[in-house]
């Protein structure tokens, strides 16, 4: 395993990365436009940050802008899947899983429709915009939706597997959450390393003490985090949760069996997130661990740059670090 350097300079560096979440969201829905003609895409005003205008430079007849009315945009939606079409909708998740949230269960989530929400600028990304624009709520409002499925990809190359998929061969709605793009790559671009498959949890590294549950961009940390606890003598396996809903059931007893503790990470309040659905798991087994969250403890982050709230909230490698020997101890 690979250890990198978290500088304050490498938020600048990521923007130029070809593995950016957004970007590769785009590419790839461009690539598949000629052989799907029924895939189509809106935006709110933010084709670009999003990257969906990546596809509306290859298919304008079917890239729909509708302006700053994400929950009207989410309804057009709803009813371009009824016609066959398979929509994918983005905006920053604060304004899509959060603002949004009523249009989604009414319109896309009840009638269990083919549409791809993309909430992009996840969690405390947008940093000194402030809580109005910060996300660390959608993961607990989309998917305590019936019918709704919840994706938080690791990078680009594992975003881009899972919307292949979800255009071929998945039914129903989906809900992705992904960051600004500037996380470090966890997947490379080979046939050789695992591949991302919906419901499907990938362990990146292997232990025997604990067991470190992510997703999203917090994957990366946590595999920095086990490189740390490595060089203490502390065995660490990491699990890559990209699917939140529906979860890999196995992999999360299993871990808890096989190492005894598990400690999730996420970019979001701990209330609703990956740390308790993965608690929900453990409850309705036989299963018994320690077992600890870690994200935000019901609050509201400060506003900042990202780097120093990753840090301050000890969701960087060596945060995740020092709470999984806590909680060992």
């Amino acid at each position: 395993m690979t250890t990198h350097t978290f500088h304050e300079d490498t938020w600048e560096l990521f923007k130029s990365l070809e593995m950016s979440k957004q970007l590769t969201a785009g590419a790839t829905l461009a690539k598949l436009g000629n052989d799907h003609p029924e895939i189509v895409a809106l935006c709110a005003d933010l084709g670009k940050p999003t990257r969906l205008y990546d596809f509306g430079k290859e298919f304008p007849e079917r890239f729909f802008n509708f302006g700053l009315a994400e929950k009207n945009m989410v309804t057009a939606a709803a009813g371009l899947a009824t016609t066959g079409k398979i929509p994918f909708v983005a905006t920053y998740a604060s304004f899509l899983g959060v603002l949004a949230a009523e249009n989604i269960k009414t319109a896309v989530a009840y009638p269990n429709l083919n549409v791809r929400l993309i909430g992009t600028h996840t969690g405390i990304a947008m940093g000194f915009y402030g809580s109005s624009h910060h996300a660390t709520e959608d993961i607990a409002i989309t998917r305590s939706m019936a019918n709704m499925t919840v994706i938080s990809p690791a990078d680009g190359v594992a975003m881009a597997e899972m919307v292949e998929e979800s255009v071929k061969t998945y039914q129903g709605p989906i809900y992705f959450r992904v960051s600004r793009g500037r996380e470090e790559p966890v997947y490379q671009k080979d046939e050789e390393r695992v591949q991302n498959v919906i419901g499907k949890a990938n362990i990146l590294t292997d232990g025997t003490d604990i067991t470190i549950i992510a997703c999203g961009i917090e994957v990366g940390e946590a595999l920095k985090a086990a490189d740390q606890l490595s060089a203490e003598g502390i065995s660490a396996r990491v699990i890559d949760m990209h699917t939140i809903k529906p979860m890999d059931t196995e992999a999360v007893i299993t871990a808890a069996k096989e190492t005894g503790a598990i400690l999730t990470v996420e970019e979001h309040n701990i209330q609703g997130g990956l740390g308790s659905a993965v608690a929900e798991v453990l409850m309705e087994s036989d299963a018994q661990c320690k077992f600890k969250r870690h994200g935000f403890y019901d609050e509201y982050s400060l506003i900042g740059k990202p780097y120093h709230l990753y840090k301050h909230y000890k969701l960087d490698g060596e945060g995740i670090a020092s709470v999984a020997k806590e909680l060992i101890k």
